[in-house]
């Protein structure tokens, strides 16, 4: 017993003894693997509904609709990009905290805080105030928070007659405005502090907006007939 006390101390004048190699490592991984949020929160070999449905169906569709000589050609949703002003915040900052929390249960990702490039005073805005809250969403997430606009809040929107077929930007991007974020079922009405407005930016790798059009449609985007 008393040989292995020795051993472990450290040498006298000295520095103590780096931990052991194996242990080192272990420590390491699991900072790494805490640090992996998406694939902590999704399953391995997990598959979004709506990207099965694009490999499955929807290729093929455009393929046969557009004749793409090339599988490659096939346009795709890059990416959708959430962002929610919060006009409130040049009284209470505090607003835009609780917006981008909200926004952040919508996403499913840590949002960014936006702030003003310059002064306004009408608008009483100062310079680097905090104005807002966006986050972009890409590949598992993205199919994820597309799948719930689709299938559960925009049908929860009042008076809903579909969305616009000219809100297109001649490059294959659509753009759509929601007045109220409490469609979502993240959010839960009783506790929200207030109706935030968002915009929502689908992009995709479309030449043209009839490509681009067609993608969204077969993605069940319900369009203004």
């Amino acid at each position: 017993m008393a040989e292995d006390k020795k051993a472990k101390a450290a040498p006298k004048g000295g520095k103590a003894a780096p931990a052991p190699a194996g242990k080192e490592k272990v420590a390491r991984g699991s900072v790494a693997i805490a640090n992996t949020s998406e694939a902590s929160a999704m399953p391995k070999g997990y598959t979004p509904r709506m990207k099965k449905l694009y490999e499955d169906k929807i290729r093929t569709a455009m393929i046969e609709q557009f004749g793409y000589k090339n599988a490659m050609e096939v346009p795709v949703i890059e990416k959708i990009v959430l962002n929610m002003g919060v006009g409130e915040a040049v009284n209470d900052t505090k607003k835009v905290t609780s917006a981008a929390a909200d926004l952040a249960m919508i996403a499913g990702q840590k949002p960014v805080i936006t702030r003003a490039r310059k002064a306004i005073s009408t608008f009483k805005v100062r310079e680097n105030m905090p104005i807002g809250a966006k986050v972009t969403l890409r590949k598992t997430r993205m199919y994820e928070f597309l799948d719930r606009l689709v299938t559960i809040a925009l049908p929860r929107v009042r008076d809903f007659r579909g969305l616009n077929v000219k809100s297109f930007d001649g490059r294959g991007n659509f753009a759509l405005g929601i007045k109220e974020h409490i469609i979502f079922p993240e959010i839960n009405y009783d506790q929200a502090e207030a109706n935030l407005g968002m915009d929502i930016i689908v992009c995709t790798s479309a030449k043209t907006d009839d490509e681009a059009r067609a993608l969204l449609r077969a993605f069940n985007f319900p369009f203004r007939q």
